[in-house]
């Protein structure tokens, strides 16, 4: 069963030592930077990605400060993985936590243009483009 956990500790650099494939790495920025800018920016919350007791990825979404919605700004699972439908169970954890919130009916997301595996995932789980996009991103959003 997979489940979101909070980076502490015991997962730490066990989460930063996660990579993707090496097609993949231009689409994502380390998790180390994201823990830093979560570190920074503490309205992110970086959660660590599990199959049982295995760390299988990572994630962190966010109440946007710019617009004031909920972004998911990151999620990845590791090279090793990839595959078993792990990132669709934890989009779909992360998702289901976000929508908790009753004042808000919309998650976004960005992801890079040439990320169609990325965006296959997204796309199956509601997810559409909302017309916007920041450099080479594109944006999604879940309408709930």
């Amino acid at each position: 069963m997979v489940r979101l956990v909070e980076l502490n500790r015991n997962n730490y650099w066990e989460v930063i030592k996660l990579t993707v494939l090496e097609n993949q790495r231009d689409y994502i920025v380390s998790n180390a930077v994201s823990m830093g800018q979560a570190k920074v920016q503490p309205e992110c919350i970086p959660l660590a990605i599990y199959e049982e007791e295995q760390l299988v990825g990572f994630l962190m979404y966010c109440m946007d400060e710019d617009d004031h919605e909920y972004w998911i700004y990151r999620i990845m699972i590791d090279q090793a993985y990839q595959g078993r439908g792990y990132g669709k169970r934890a989009l779909k954890l992360v998702c289901e936590k976000i929508q908790e919130d009753t004042n808000h009916h919309r998650i976004y997301l960005g992801v890079h243009k040439e990320n169609i595996m990325a965006r296959r995932l997204y796309e199956s789980m509601g997810f559409i483009p909302d017309g916007r996009a920041f450099g080479q991103e594109i944006v999604y959003q879940l309408i709930y």
